[in-house]
């Protein structure tokens, strides 16, 4: 299953890119992040890093290890996580130019054990759907935490 998402932001690069690489404070600006613990942090860059994220995901509460596992600064990331008998893949990226930028979400979860290819062809409709609601959502509260950002700017 694929979800993709995006929005247009007014901001730069490099701003945006600030605020999406922000994890460990990324509960003051995805409003369904509870809580996100630092795992592991590599000497250099963002591949490698690892962190617990705490949502609030379909009206419960779960809880995940996600890891970064490829980067290009101001471009895009990568993340992995391993779940519940599925693989999960989330890509941010952003494209654009000077400050009319578009920031993307894509989702990408893939079932690796029986009962998760099961679940996933019963419910992979309905999960879809909330999936885009949740991408969505997030990608507006980072539009918003980048642009409420650049107006406190001096001009």
């Amino acid at each position: 299953m694929i979800v993709e998402s995006q929005v247009n932001i007014k901001g730069s690069k490099e701003r945006i890119w600030e605020v999406v690489t922000n994890i460990e404070n990324a509960s003051e600006t995805i409003q369904g992040i509870e809580k996100v613990e630092i795992l592991d942090r590599p000497d250099d860059g963002l591949v490698g890093l690892k962190w617990r994220e705490t949502r609030t995901m379909f009206g419960k509460t779960a809880t995940e290890d996600m890891w970064i596992t490829e980067s290009a600064e101001n471009e895009f990331y990568k993340t992995r996580a391993e779940s519940h008998g599925s693989i999960y893949k989330t890509t941010i990226a952003i494209s654009g130019q000077g400050d009319d930028n578009t920031l993307s979400m894509t989702f990408e979860g893939e079932a690796q054990s029986i009962v998760a290819k099961v679940l996933s062809t019963l419910m992979g409709f309905m999960f879809k759907g909330s999936m885009r609601k949740l991408l969505v959502k997030d990608l507006n509260d980072i539009k918003a935490a980048v642009e409420r950002q650049g107006t406190d700017d001096p001009a």
